[in-house]
């Protein structure tokens, strides 16, 4: 079914690379417009300076993709990405230690940003009305009727190396430029009024470097991935102990290193990045970098506020235009909500325009409420968190009494819904779907079964009759005792169990 001859997409990143798959076929030509000149393989650029920081492809996010590319899942890990059982194959440092090691219901494929991007723009190059121009910059967008009912975008402005200004008429332009998008200026340039936004800062920063792993790795590193959790201890500790810690397998036999915090200073240079990994709460991090060949300069970002700006509450939407990913819904990049809240969003579009045969005012309507539906699941998740932080600006912050509410409980919470779900499946199920965004935080909530089962494992806890080990001392290697058939705790282990 074709409902247009031409839609245009402004961005090459993933988000428009998904658009470009979504609309490509109910048009006769996609045509996809990007800033940068984009590398043959897997290689950063300009316009993705994230893609120097880990990144987590949500299993929502995968099946969005694997549904406009099929085979994506495949491609990925041909390319070297790793399938991994995420509980059974990480050393996992909560509040109190180390968790203990449990085959879980949940996998991912570990990678690299820009290995994902690479084989995303592959699989677009195999779509044959999908063209690519790279070097483009886009100047403004042109329309008609600004502001009424009948308000369109009609077509973009761009300039290219030429430097020579061209107009691209189209029937349907996607904005996919991210943060840092001029769309909702030019909208209000041309007569519509700009979309409210809801923000919300918590003056994170994260910083990143690039690791060669070692050829041969000690018995004790039975891990791929190593998560290390900020401290809750509420009495004097370096600042090193509140940031949260990964150590993140990427592909070619490599790992990114990266430390973030919630309104602390970071190491931006590598002299200060190894000085702070050894002041983490657990030296299994520093040893495990020791052993690593260094192979990045250190990478630093603080542009990680939460940003939604709000079309579906627009009086009159321009008809003719959708938006995604960053450009409409920006998160805290530490909840790895991003690049799958984007294909979520993709996908939808797709499934709107085979159900329609017009883009039209009623087609927009239903599309934006439920983008708004979609979008909401990740944004409440990214709340809950940043809205502890005193420090956090925008206009989502809360009541001293709600941010101080917030703060004393999202981490216990956090805490007992990790315990419980090694030991009751229905509550990991539910982390795992929330966590994954194929379910509400607030869904989770309403579940007197996922409610009854936090309970009674905290009676258990009480009793001592949990079947699992709390913690183990995490000024030891992580222990590597496997607990998916509640095996005995080692000897070795059982003298640090908590």
């Amino acid at each position: 079914m074709v409902v247009g001859r031409r839609a245009v997409v402004l961005g090459g990143s993933v988000a428009g690379l998904c658009a470009a798959g979504a609309v490509a076929p109910f048009f006769d030509e996609v045509l996809v417009l990007e800033r940068d000149s984009l590398p043959a393989g897997a290689d950063h650029r300009r316009g993705v300076p994230q893609s120097k920081h880990p990144h987590f492809l949500l299993n929502s996010g995968r099946r969005s993709i694997e549904a406009l590319f099929p085979g994506f899942e495949q491609a990925l890990l041909e390319a070297g990405g790793q399938l991994l059982n995420a509980s059974l194959n990480t050393a996992y440092c909560e509040a109190e230690g180390w968790a203990p090691r449990k085959r879980g219901s949940m996998t991912m494929i570990y990678g690299s940003r820009i290995m994902i991007e690479r084989v995303l723009r592959d699989k677009v190059a195999q779509v044959s009305n999908v063209t690519v121009r790279e070097q483009v910059g886009i100047r403004g967008i042109q329309t008609v009727d600004g502001g009424t009912p009948d308000g369109r975008v009609t077509g973009v402005r761009v300039q290219g190396t030429s430097r020579t200004e061209e107009l691209i008429e189209a029937d349907l332009v996607i904005d996919a430029m991210g943060r840092g998008s001029a769309v909702t200026s030019w909208l209000a340039a041309a007569g519509w009024e700009e979309p409210p936004v809801r923000s919300l800062d918590a003056k994170v920063g994260y910083t990143s470097m690039w690791l060669q792993l070692p050829k041969q790795r000690p018995e004790t590193w039975w891990w791929e991935h190593m998560a290390i959790m900020p401290s809750q201890d509420k009495g004097a500790h370096p600042p090193e102990h509140d940031f949260l810690v990964n150590f993140f397998p990427i592909e070619g036999d490599r790992a990114i290193a990266c430390m973030g915090a919630w309104g602390l200073e970071l190491p931006k240079d590598t002299d200060d990045f190894v000085a702070a990994a050894r002041k983490i709460r657990t030296p299994a991090f520093a040893a495990a970098m020791d052993l690593c060949e260094e192979i990045s300069e250190v990478h630093h970002t603080r542009s990680t506020g939460n940003k939604w700006r709000r079309f579906d509450l627009m009086k009159n939407p321009p008809l003719g235009l959708f938006v995604i990913g960053d450009s409409i819904c920006a998160f805290n990049p530490f909840y790895a909500q991003g690049i799958s809240s984007a294909a979520r969003s993709a996908l939808l579009l797709a499934e709107k325009i085979r159900g329609n045969n017009t883009l039209d005012r009623r087609f927009l309507t239903e599309f934006l409420t439920a983008q708004r539906k979609s979008l909401s699941v990740p944004w409440m998740l990214a709340m809950a968190r940043d809205q502890g932080y005193e420090h956090a600006t925008g206009t989502e912050v809360v009541a001293p009494w709600r941010r101080r509410i917030s703060a004393a409980s999202v981490w216990p919470v956090f805490n007992l819904i990790s315990t419980a779900g090694r030991e009751d499946p229905v509550v990991e199920d539910h982390f795992a779907r929330v966590f994954n965004l194929d379910e509400s935080m607030s869904e989770m909530l309403r579940s007197p079964r996922f409610l009854a089962g936090l309970l009674r494992h905290k009676i258990k806890m009480m009793l001592g009759l949990a079947k699992l080990p709390r913690a183990f001392d995490i000024a030891q290697d992580p222990p590597g005792t496997d607990y998916t058939e509640d095996q005995p705790v080692a000897a070795s282990e059982s003298g640090v169990a908590a």
